[in-house]
Order: structure tokens, then C-alpha cells, then sequence
């Protein structure tokens, strides 16, 4: 779960069907919040646990569609759950192209609704984590000096030591301490790993490498 509660944040303008979600996610020992539109919803404090989004489409004001094409254009994933009792094939499409989790029109069956949040809590909560761990990386990165960095790339580029040293007009054994001090510093255990870790800072190149 980490260490925040997750919520389900429910977009609708009907106060009462807003409830009887709100209802229904608590039976399952979820924590909600209620919005009666997309502007009342901006102005509230974010969440820091994993959240979904339960929308309607139709809203006074700006249209959960519009708000969906606002997140994107934000690069803000947020999982969305749609919700409608004037559904149509153009209005789903859209949606579903614009990466929403599910399109239920109303009413819907409560476990329909049940597992499209399961679904879009375990989403958010998978990229957070990674959010978390690419921070963690970038600051062990951070903490490198700038000829551990020089030698990280050449490590996962596959150079050897001596080849290293060649390049940089350093001695082998230099490029040996340096090696096992960036090793420490990113707390990689492998060779692998490292290069995993590269990727995920897109530090390794497309461009094959001369030998």
C-alpha cells in the first residue's frame, strides 16, 4: 500500500449518487473524496498516497472529457474511471483512447466499478513507486563525481578497464578505484544492475560503440 492510504476521488455533480460511491468504496475499506466538479477538485490539496479517479463525463463547467484532454496535455497520469448516463460510442472511444481504465454507464453493476478502481489504485500506486525509485537513482547519480560519471558510461557501454583508461588518459588502476566508488555510490551489486539502472536515466546510447 506504502505509506499513504489510498483514496478514490469521486468527480460528479450529483450529490447523492456521489454518496452512494463513496458508500460502496468504504464497504472495502477505501477512503474517498468527493468533488462536485473539475474546478472544485483543482482547488482541493492533492493526495499523496496512490489515488484513481472516479469521473462523470457530463459535469457543469469543464466536461470530465476536457479535463482528461487537460491531464495529458500535463503529462499527469492519473487513472480515470468514466462515468455516464448518456453513453455513446464517439464519447467511449475517446475516452479509451485518451488511456481511461473503464467507461461504465449508469447504472452500473457495483463490482464493475469495484474492480476498475482495484485496477486503477495498483497502476497509480506502481507509478509512484517508480517515481520514487527514479528520484532515489537521480540523487545517487547526483552524488557521483563528474569522472565517476565519465566511467559509469563507458562500464555499461561495455568497455573494459584498460579500454577506459585509454580513453580517458588514465591509469588502469585509477579507473579500477573509480569503478568500485560508483558501484558503492548507486548501491549496485552487478554489472547488470548498473546497466539497468543506466537505462532507467537514459544514459545508454542507441549509437553502437567503436572498439
Amino acid at each position: 500500500m506504502g505509506d499513504a492510504n489510498p483514496s478514490v476521488l469521486i468527480i460528479d455533480d450529483d450529490p447523492e449518487f456521489r454518496d452512494s460511491v463513496a458508500r460502496l468504496l468504504r464497504t472495502v475499506g477505501l477512503e474517498t473524496r468527493q468533488f462536485s466538479s473539475v474546478s472544485e477538485f483543482l482547488k482541493a490539496n492533492p493526495t499523496d498516497g496512490p489515488t484513481c479517479l472516479v469521473l462523470d463525463v457530463r459535469l457543469p463547467g469543464q466536461s470530465g472529457l476536457e479535463f482528461q484532454r487537460e491531464l495529458i496535455a500535463a503529462n499527469r497520469q492519473l487513472p480515470i474511471i468514466f462515468m455516464t448516463a448518456h453513453a455513446d460510442v464517439t464519447m467511449s472511444v475517446q475516452a479509451m483512447k485518451g488511456g481511461a481504465l473503464e467507461f461504465l454507464t449508469k447504472p452500473f453493476r457495483d463490482q464493475d466499478l469495484l474492480d476498475a478502481v482495484e485496477t486503477g489504485l495498483a497502476r497509480d500506486r506502481a507509478h509512484k513507486d517508480r517515481d520514487k525509485m527514479l528520484r532515489a537513482l537521480r540523487e545517487r547519480f547526483g552524488s557521483l563525481s563528474s569522472r565517476e560519471r565519465e566511467i559509469f558510461v563507458e562500464v555499461v557501454a561495455g568497455r573494459l578497464n584498460k579500454q577506459i583508461a585509454s580513453d580517458l588518459g588514465i591509469s588502469e588502476s585509477t579507473v579500477k578505484v573509480h569503478r568500485t566508488n560508483l558501484m558503492r555510490k548507486m548501491r549496485a551489486q552487478s554489472l547488470p544492475e548498473l546497466s539497468r539502472m543506466a537505462g532507467a536515466l537514459n544514459l545508454v546510447s542507441d549509437e553502437p560503440r567503436h572498439q
